[in-house]
């Protein structure tokens, strides 16, 4: 089959199948038949790599991306898959912390095609695709390390197809319900899918319900586990954020008691993320025993070093402005902890847009009282996300805060750039899908201010 004669044909061959993040799955819409078929004619590359499966509610990208820093400051070459991406489809699979390049993408992709060709009826998904787009590519690349993240849940991903030299599962809290269930227990069960026979587990996870299903699935597959509050613990600095600059928080992780650590910088705000930091840290002790080489040089640099866009990323100054991705009750409390530690008081403006599929009541009673003011959007590009005037009305239900329904997500920020003072502080987030719309405009507009 001849390849594709450019890069948006290839784009248009991938977008063009199911795509369970911009529509939400059933339960029975989630099995790795297909996959597992498709790695087959494809060669088993992820049966090639030295990977790091990372799986958990809500951490799980930063804190692979922590590992990545890390290890590629180490010396290793290392992949880095993620998802969803923010602005370019690009991003989702790197190497050293560089993107695939269109041109690599457009190969891969013709590869994909090329092998389904030969298998009639075989119908992968959009993240199947992206899966078996990043093992090849890593695989062709000769990465000594790569860092999986699990799209949802764990058991069912498609990343699940490998057999990793470590899995992490980090903080476990409510999300994906339709799919995963309404209990922690049933959550953990799912994210614990990933742990696999002997190999070791490392678990960010404190929740009594969550921690003890881990330790029950590590147990029964003999699976040496490392839990945080039980087997490694940290100390947090919170880092401080103004509008001349800001102030990285530090991290102290006490992994083995005969050696103690020094405070390191963290390059990520917010105490989650240094619970984050732990698990990253515990993962290089039990990387180190299965053969890896880091120094503690290499962990310091990577975790002050590391960059996570939309995590409470600051993209401007007078005023204040602040992305953050948080799409469930958990991750809007990590920010309002954080805004409240680390930036200064003052009036708060609040640009939110959500899925219809997430807690948009809870995330509104934690975040309605730490702001003057709500611009209600809604994000495009998806069928998930629900309309402003629809979340205007169930924030008048949940919570007393003015707000105001905007159309587009450029609408509720050029309303709420006008209402800011210098002083102010801008926060924008309820959704992936909006930090990565206004990404773009926002951090070319306060290029330009300055």
């Amino acid at each position: 089959m001849p390849p594709f004669p450019s890069y948006d044909d290839a784009l248009a061959f991938w977008y063009g199948r199911i795509n369970y993040e911009q529509r939400t799955p059933k339960p029975g819409d989630l099995k790795l038949d297909r996959m597992r078929a498709l790695m087959r004619l494809l060669g088993d590359p992820q049966d090639r790599l030295r990977i790091v499966h990372v799986a958990g509610s809500k951490g799980k990208g930063s804190t692979a991306a922590m590992l990545a820093a890390v290890l590629t400051r180490a010396g290793y070459r290392t992949g880095l898959f993620t998802s969803p991406h923010l602005c370019r489809v690009e991003e989702r699979i790197q190497i050293d912390g560089r993107p695939i390049t269109a041109e690599e993408l457009t190969a891969l992709l013709g590869d994909v095609r090329a092998a389904l060709a030969t298998a009639p009826g075989l119908e992968p998904t959009f993240f199947e695709v992206a899966t078996a787009l990043g093992f090849l590519h890593f695989w062709r690349r000769r990465v000594e390390a790569a860092v999986l993240e699990v799209g949802l849940g764990g058991r069912f991903d498609s990343t699940n197809v490998c057999r990793p030299v470590l899995a992490v599962v980090t903080s476990i809290s409510f999300d994906h319900v339709q799919q995963l269930g309404n209990r922690l227990d049933q959550i953990a069960a799912e994210k614990a899918g990933i742990i696999k026979p002997r190999r070791p587990v490392v678990s960010g996870a404190t929740a009594p319900e969550a921690a003890a299903v881990i330790e029950r699935v590590a147990r029964a597959r003999r699976a040496p586990l490392r839990q945080l509050g039980a087997d490694f613990r940290y100390d947090y600095v919170p880092g401080r954020v103004t509008a001349e600059a800001t102030v990285l928080p530090r991290v102290c992780v006490d992994t083995t008691p005969s050696r103690p650590r020094g405070w390191m910088e963290l390059g990520l705000l917010g105490e989650h993320q240094a619970a984050n930091a732990a698990v990253a840290v515990s993962c290089v002790e039990v990387l180190r025993a299965e053969g890896f080489r880091v120094d503690d040089t290499a962990v310091a640099a990577g975790l002050a070093g590391v960059r996570w866009p939309a995590r409470l990323e600051v993209l401007g100054r007078r005023p204040l402005l602040v992305l953050d991705c948080a799409h469930n009750v958990a991750s809007a409390e990590a920010l309002v902890a954080t805004l409240l530690s680390t930036f200064p008081p003052g009036r708060r403006w609040l640009i939110f847009a959500g899925s219809g599929d997430k807690d948009l009541p809870g995330m509104l009673r934690v975040l309605a009282p730490h702001f003057t003011h709500a611009f209600l959007t809604r994000y495009a590009g998806s069928t998930r996300g629900m309309p402003a005037e629809e979340l205007a009305a169930l924030l008048h239900r949940t919570a007393d805060l003015p707000h105001s329904a905007c159309p587009t997500a450029l609408d509720a920020w050029r309303a709420a750039r006008e209402r800011a003072a210098p002083d102010d502080l801008i926060c924008v987030t309820g959704s992936v899908f909006l930090a990565g719309e206004l990404r773009g405009p926002l951090a070319a507009s306060h290029s330009r201010e300055r």
